[in-house]
């Protein structure tokens, strides 16, 4: 699989790459620091950097921004740009990490859920919010990420965060599964939003699936 498609310019530019699930965003920073390397000169070779604008978590699809050379020195801008999702919230069962990826902690019958009453959850969470930053998560506390903590079996009290639901949408609504359309500012922990729907819901819940489609004015062509 090769994610560089046409002219790149190592100097400065900024690639848009749909990201499969399953990888990480180091996963495909490192294979296309690879595909460029074939391009590289002897003069270009140990000045081009490569990163990333903004992770996108392993069981996450869609748009992923690759800054190559003086790009990368715009990190802290477009890390502020506004980000669309495409969410299938799975209704019934909480699991450790938010995602597919991690253990069932909790399930629950679902029965009687409206499109009405969903809807009504969906106003609730537009605007600016306290969110809980999620266990598994590279916020520090106390010095230590607490995706390490989470490992370890340490419990401890997780930060809140105000972040922004610009848009948010019903797309779909299917028995346990209801699809979601969101237009979010940054720092908005999208494994978080599936959780906090679920309790407006007064239901566990987790993101079963999860699509970038757009990053600022970057979307897949």
């Amino acid at each position: 699989m090769d994610f560089v498609k046409g002219q790149v310019n190592l100097d400065e530019d900024i690639l848009v790459v749909d990201k499969p699930v399953g990888w990480t965003s180091h996963d495909v920073v490192a294979k296309i620091r690879g595909e460029l390397g074939k391009h590289e000169t002897r003069s270009t070779k140990l000045e081009t950097k490569i990163g990333h604008g903004g992770t996108l978590d392993p069981f996450a699809t869609g748009v992923l921004l690759i800054l190559v050379g003086k790009a990368t020195r715009r990190f802290e801008e477009i890390k502020t740009w506004d980000k669309e999702y495409v969410m299938t919230v799975k209704l019934g069962a909480a699991t450790t990490t938010g995602d597919p990826e991690g253990e069932v902690t909790e399930t629950r019958p679902v029965t009687g859920v409206k499109r009405e009453r969903v809807e009504r959850a969906l106003r609730d969470l537009t605007g600016f919010y306290q969110q809980q930053v999620p266990a598994y998560s590279a916020v520090k506390v106390g010095g230590e990420r607490l995706y390490a903590l989470a490992r370890e079996g340490k419990e401890v009290k997780l930060p809140r965060r105000q972040v922004e639901i610009k848009e948010i949408e019903l797309v779909d609504l299917q028995g346990l599964s209801l699809k979601v359309r969101v237009v979010c500012g940054s720092g908005t922990y999208m494994r978080q939003l599936a959780v906090d729907i679920g309790e407006k819901l007064d239901l566990p819940a987790h993101a079963a699936a999860l699509r970038r489609t757009r990053v600022g004015d970057y979307e897949l062509s």
